[in-house]
């Protein structure tokens, strides 16, 4: 039992080890600069062994996906529970996920604009961690949603939260207007007037 629990931790570290140099690389020089041979050159690995671990490069780009959704919910979570008010959640959970991406940009990048088979909209096929990220905002909306679908307008806000921070990264936003943006639709979730 103690080899097999052995051999069942290396495993578990090379696949972390391949995720994680991955991620580094990306960061460092874009997705496009991630290939297997790269990989096994920068963790030293022959390529059948990443092979062994990840059956193609769109399954490491998924698995650093899903490791990036945890963060964001880590990050998400944080930030709903820092809040004083059940009000002033919807403005600290997009603050959150604004600044993650900011932080994050390769990371962000697998999560959501890469090609992916991950399967989102909670389907019986969403991986766990796409699933409690979104409960974390769906937590912040609930506080403001009022009588309006809370399912709906979460998906709503994900998406205007998503378009802003893609819009903003592209330079296709007035610089330096990101923080009134996004107040602006903090404001109009709680329904509040300007």
């Amino acid at each position: 039992m103690a080899i097999e629990d052995r051999r069942q931790r290396e495993r578990l570290a090379r696949r972390r080890l391949i995720t994680e140099t991955a991620r580094t690389l990306a960061e460092r020089e874009g997705w496009n600069a991630v290939t297997t041979r790269r990989l096994s050159t920068e963790i030293e690995y022959s390529q059948p062994v990443l092979y062994k671990h990840f059956g193609s490069m769109e399954d490491i780009v998924e698995a650093v996906a899903l490791e990036g959704f945890g963060e964001l919910t880590e990050a998400l979570r944080a930030a709903r529970r820092d809040s004083p008010t059940p009000a002033d959640q919807v403005a600290r959970v997009a603050a959150a996920f604004s600044d993650f991406a900011a932080g994050n940009t390769a990371l962000y990048d697998a999560m959501f604009t890469r090609s992916t088979r991950l399967h989102f909209g909670g389907t019986d096929e969403t991986p766990t961690p796409l699933i409690e990220a979104f409960a974390e905002l769906r937590e912040a909306v609930a506080a403001v949603a009022g009588t309006r679908d809370v399912d709906t307008l979460t998906e709503v806000v994900w998406a205007a939260l998503h378009g802003l921070v893609e819009l903003d990264r592209n330079g296709r936003l007035r610089p330096g207007y990101a923080a009134e943006r996004l107040q602006l639709l903090v404001e109009q979730i709680r329904g509040s007037t300007p």
